[in-house]
């Protein structure tokens, strides 16, 4: 089976033989199935009236499991944004009901950002659908499959998580 990124590549290697080509036929593949991801994860999120960033909030302050409360320095760690843009969205989801600010008990400082319960079945919900469009994207490989490329992937992305800073 040929797809767009073989004809891709094939025309760069006629074009340019001097070229090593062989990193395209991974990572425009990556590229395209990002892109991909991406209208997928659009199509659950606005099911549910999220945005994508929204989304990634909300979830995270799900995955903190009962009471569903991370400082938002814990926040900004998860979803790699800046301290305003993270105060913005704190803000913005705190005017639609889905979270809400909390003092520190220790700090006294300090707010903690805690979902609530609209938060969390929004993002329930959203999930479900996030994981209902993932699957079809998966349909082609089987579980193994999806296992060697999930190995594949993490041996790929490992190194940019864990980079200080």
């Amino acid at each position: 089976m040929e797809d767009e990124v073989d004809r891709l590549v094939a025309a760069w290697r006629r074009e340019r033989p001097d070229l090593d080509v062989e990193p395209l036929e991974v990572l425009s593949r990556v590229s395209r199935l990002a892109r991909h991801l991406d209208r997928a994860r659009r199509l659950a999120f606005s099911e549910h009236n999220l945005e994508p960033w929204e989304f990634d909030v909300l979830t995270a302050l799900r995955r903190a499991g009962t009471p569903y409360q991370l400082s938002p320095g814990q926040l900004l760690t998860q979803t790699l944004v800046t301290s305003g843009t993270m105060t913005n969205r704190i803000d913005r989801l705190a005017k639609k009901g889905l979270v809400e600010r909390l003092p520190d008990p220790s700090d006294r400082r300090g707010v903690l950002v805690r979902l609530t319960d609209e938060g969390r079945d929004r993002a329930d919900q959203s999930l479900a659908g996030l994981l209902a469009q993932e699957r079809a994207i998966l349909a082609e490989l089987s579980r193994a499959q999806r296992g060697d490329l999930a190995a594949l992937l993490r041996r790929l992305t490992a190194p940019f998580d864990n980079i200080p800073g």
